[in-house]
């Protein structure tokens, strides 16, 4: 069954980059770029990963086998615009996708097709009918949500993410853009998610959820033993 998926690293104190570079300048020079590539430093020392970018070296270990399974399961991927366009130029005749591509956007442009299986197509209609069309061109594989870290909340607060992959990179950034911020919640509301796997590692802990989605705050009695939580109805416990 096809699942959306979302991953991203994140520092310890939950940032996926800097604070945001809005100026003219080198993004590369930014504060945002220092702070993202600190918390993916890992995954850009994996051979997996710089296999797929047509790199060599790298190391094979268990980080690199997660990356190769994260690329092995999408049949389609969700992105935002603003990180289509910061690719177009690295990523070259042939980026690593190989497979469709599925851009949110309020600005139309034609499909881009490029080799090895990769299309950009622009999608003006909303974030639904992006995943919606991802949906469509999987073939039975999953929709990865491949970024920046504003798809991935907006993908999560909308509902339609089924899947969670968190690597979390054992640093502190004390500032930057934060991942969960800006969830649409109110006081008695949470998201709820289930691990289902845990991989540690020195650089990185990978822990993947099923993200069981909102619910409200039920609050513990607290061994009062009464109905609701701190009301007046109901038994008391005995000793």
């Amino acid at each position: 069954m096809t699942k959306v998926t979302a991953q991203l690293s994140v520092s310890l104190d939950g940032y996926y980059a800097g604070p945001q570079h809005d100026g003219d300048g080198d993004w590369l020079r930014s504060a945002e770029s220092h702070g993202f590539f600190r918390v993916t430093r890992w995954a850009t020392e994996a051979m997996a990963w710089r296999e797929r970018q047509g790199f060599t070296g790298g190391r094979h270990d268990a980080d690199s086998e997660i990356i190769a399974e994260s690329f092995a399961a999408a049949g389609a991927y969700v992105m935002g615009r603003r990180m289509a366009d910061g690719g177009e130029v690295p990523w070259g005749d042939e980026p690593p996708f190989r497979a469709p591509v599925f851009v949110v956007t309020h600005r139309p442009r034609p499909t881009l097709h490029r080799r090895g299986g990769t299309s950009f197509t622009y999608v003006t209609d909303g974030l639904a009918s992006a995943v919606a069309q991802a949906r469509a061109a999987a073939g039975g594989k999953n929709v990865a949500v491949a970024g920046g870290g504003s798809l991935v909340r907006q993908v999560l607060r909308a509902g339609l993410l089924d899947e969670l992959e968190l690597h979390v990179v054992p640093v502190v950034l004390g500032a930057g853009l934060r991942l969960f911020d800006d969830l649409g919640l109110d006081d008695f509301e949470a998201i709820e998610l289930t691990a289902d796997r845990v991989v540690p590692g020195p650089q990185v802990t990978h822990v993947r959820y099923t993200v069981r989605g909102r619910a409200p705050l039920v609050l513990d009695d607290r061994g009062r033993g009464t109905d609701t939580p701190g009301g007046t109805t109901g038994e008391r416990a005995r000793p």
